[in-house]
C-alpha cells in the first residue's frame, strides 16, 4: 500500500462523506437552527408586544381609576348637594310647622281672652246690677234693661 494511494483514499472518502453530510445532515440542522430563530424572534415580539400592551392596560388602569375618583366626587358632591337641600327643606318646613303652631296658640289665646272678657263682662253687669239694686232698693229686670247694660259692659 502506498501513501499516496491511502492519502486519495481518505480524500475521496472524506469528500464523499462532506457531499453527504452537506446532502442529508446539514440541511435539517440549518432547519432546526431557522426554526429556533423564527420562534426565538417570535417570543421577542410577543414579549415585547407584552409589554406595549402591559403599559396601555397600565394607562388605561390609570385613566379609569381617575374617572371613577371624579365620578366618586361627582357623586359626593350631589350626595353632599342633596343632604343640604334636605336640611335646607326641613328648616323650611320646621319654620312653617312653627309659624303655624305660633298663629294657632296666638289665635287660642285670643278666643280664650275674648272669652275671658265676655265672662269678665256679663260677671262685671251681674254686679253691677246687684250694686244699682241695692242702691236703688229695688229689683232691676235685665230684659227690660238689656240695652243699658250692653253698653255698661262695652265701657269696661
Amino acid at each position: 500500500m502506498n501513501i499516496n494511494l491511502t492519502l486519495f483514499a481518505q480524500m475521496v472518502t472524506f469528500a464523499v462523506f462532506v457531499g453527504f453530510c452537506m446532502k442529508y445532515i446539514w440541511p435539517p440542522i440549518v432547519n432546526a437552527l431557522a426554526e429556533r430563530k423564527a420562534k426565538i424572534a417570535e417570543g421577542l415580539a410577543a414579549a415585547e408586544r407584552g409589554h406595549q400592551e402591559q403599559a396601555l392596560g397600565e394607562q388605561r388602569a390609570l385613566d379609569l381609576m381617575k374617572e371613577a375618583k371624579t365620578q366618586a366626587a361627582d357623586i359626593v358632591g350631589q350626595a353632599q348637594k342633596r343632604a343640604t337641600d334636605i336640611v335646607e327643606e326641613a328648616k323650611s318646613d320646621a319654620r312653617v310647622e312653627g309659624e303655624r303652631l305660633v298663629a294657632a296658640a296666638q289665635a287660642e289665646i285670643e278666643r280664650e281672652t275674648n272669652r275671658a272678657r265676655e265672662d269678665l263682662r256679663e260677671r262685671v253687669a251681674s254686679l253691677a246690677m246687684l250694686a244699682a239694686e241695692k242702691i236703688l232698693q229695688k229689683e232691676i229686670n235685665v230684659d227690660t234693661h238689656r240695652s243699658i247694660v250692653d253698653e255698661f259692659a262695652k265701657q269696661l
